[in-house]
């Protein structure tokens, strides 16, 4: 499928943003980091450098997602994982939401060909990777519910396999299924005050 996610031919005309450099993870033990990304998913390392004299501080490794990159730091004082803090406790596609808190990296989004995610689904499987169901995100029904997991509706925009990396890290494989169009901008965005009443009113609303 075309990658432009607009028919509508806006724009961006404050900044030439051109997508992403790159996104900075924190891993626990770069080796097994490396052996992941570019053993398991292929994603050639790219640039390694040290952080500080001799390395004093650390690791910065890069992989090339295919035009943009993905980097990750290692801190020999790094603090441990938080699952619902810094990784997700409950992986997307596999039971309940992926809640982490305000300000962490919920998840990183590997652009692929959604009619590939069969196929990339079983290479994972092949290569010991505990993977999501394929996930179908439609208009219809929650992204995360059963009905998620079907037949893919006529709204469906974005199809989706999920995975954790070594460090917990949320992994999504996804594919674009359809163009965005002025009808995909249908709801206002919540505010911090919003919080304490969601759940309830949400809950009212869909009854």
């Amino acid at each position: 499928m075309d990658r432009r996610l607009t028919t509508t031919g806006k724009v961006n005309s404050k900044f030439n943003i051109r997508g992403i450099n790159h996104i900075a993870l924190v891993s626990s033990d770069m080796q097994r980091t490396v052996a992941f990304y570019e053993g398991i998913l292929g994603m050639p390392l790219i640039k390694t450098c040290m952080l500080g004299p001799n390395g004093k501080y650390g690791q910065h490794f890069f992989f090339d997602m295919g035009g943009s990159s993905l980097a990750f730091f290692w801190f020999p004082e790094a603090g441990p994982a938080q699952p619902g803090v810094t990784v997700v406790s409950n992986p997307m596609g596999q039971g309940g939401l992926s809640l982490t808190a305000i300000g962490s990296m919920n998840h990183i989004a590997l652009d692929v060909d959604a009619d590939a995610l069969p196929e990339y689904r079983e290479k994972l499987l092949a290569a010991g990777v505990n993977c999501s169901q394929i996930v179908h995100h439609n208009d219809v029904a929650p992204s995360t519910g059963p009905n998620a997991l079907k037949d893919v509706h006529e709204s469906n925009w974005v199809s989706s396999v999920y995975f954790l990396d070594p460090d917990g890290i949320q992994v999504e494989f996804a594919g674009w299924t359809r163009l965005f169009n002025e009808t995909d901008i249908a709801y206002e965005p919540a505010t911090a005050d919003d919080a304490s009443s969601w759940t309830s009113e949400r809950e009212t609303v869909t009854a």
